[in-house]
Formats: structure tokens, sequence, C-alpha cells
């Protein structure tokens, strides 16, 4: 993965895969519910190809040596 940031107070997560992610690149998102501990959304754009991921609830979905690696945020 490219790049990762994290704000604290959404306890959210994002990682790019996508190097830059243009406004409206992003057309489809598809949301996986985890066990009730959070989701994990994929951003892909019109072609298919996965741009990027965002974790919610990314303190009980990620390590936290992954959560420190991340940008803050927030």
């Amino acid at each position: 993965m490219r790049r990762g940031s994290y704000d604290r107070s959404a306890d959210a997560a994002y990682f790019n895969i996508s190097p830059r992610i243009k406004a409206g690149e992003a057309v489809r998102q598809d949301v996986h519910e985890i066990d009730g501990r959070g989701e994990v959304i994929l951003d892909f754009d019109k072609d298919g190809k996965l741009l990027g991921v965002e974790i919610l609830g990314a303190t009980s979905l990620l390590r936290p040596s992954t959560l420190k690696q991340a940008k803050r945020i927030g």
C-alpha cells in the first residue's frame, strides 16, 4: 500500500492503493461489515480498479503497529 492516514476522532484509517485519487474518481464503494467491530470500504474507479481502502473502527480491526505508521490527521 502506498500511504495511510488515521483520524483518531473518527477511529478511521484510509490506505491509498493508487498514488493519487482525484475528486470523483472513486465511483463504486463496496462496504463490508466485520463482526460488528467496524467496516472495510473498498473504493474502485470506473474500470473496477481498486484505489483505496477505508477502515471504520480502525483500532478494532488493525494492528497497533499499522496505525502507528499511518499519518495522523485528527
